[in-house]
């Protein structure tokens, strides 16, 4: 479902798991991090109101979302770790690359995916404009921080 129907912010935590005594990797772009810091803000909240210390989130920032797949290896690899979640924003340009972009570091996680027991949360804006990600990342469609750290819980418990 697109994200322009439903709030990437609202959610059932009913349905959520208890993240006490869990540990989560976060990495992070700095690569529009106007954008990508509201949605780290958002993922650290949501990840602590649902028990989840301080203490047991390890982050990484990271130059652009291309890095992203390397650092949450590497989260993974030094921690111990329930989730890697990653957070990025690539706004489409006036060339391809944005598509060379996103479809490398979408490969890269779901390869993460099928070779760990730690599941890699792709938390990556891929909007067409910056309203677009301004939307998402806290805006009129809430943010995607907000999901990734959701998702996260969830596939934590499986």
């Amino acid at each position: 479902m697109s994200s322009a129907l439903q709030n990437l912010s609202s959610y059932d935590t009913e349905k959520v798991p208890d993240g006490s005594g869990k540990a989560f990797g976060i990495a992070v772009a700095e690569w529009n991090k106007h954008i990508t810091f509201e949605l780290l803000k958002g993922c650290i909240e949501t990840l602590q109101q649902h028990g989840v210390k301080e203490s047991d989130i390890h982050l990484s920032y990271v130059p652009g979302t291309f890095e992203l797949p390397f650092a949450a290896k590497k989260l993974a690899e030094d921690h111990s770790l329930s989730a890697v979640i990653c957070l990025g924003c690539v706004i489409k340009g006036e060339t391809d690359h944005d598509v060379y972009i996103n479809t490398s570091v979408a490969n890269a996680l779901q390869n993460l995916n099928i070779q760990s027991a730690v599941p890699f949360i792709f938390g990556i804006l891929t909007p067409n404009n910056e309203q677009q990600a301004i939307d998402r990342a806290g805006g009129k469609h809430g943010n995607k921080g907000v999901e990734a750290a959701i998702t996260a819980l969830k596939m934590s418990a499986i």
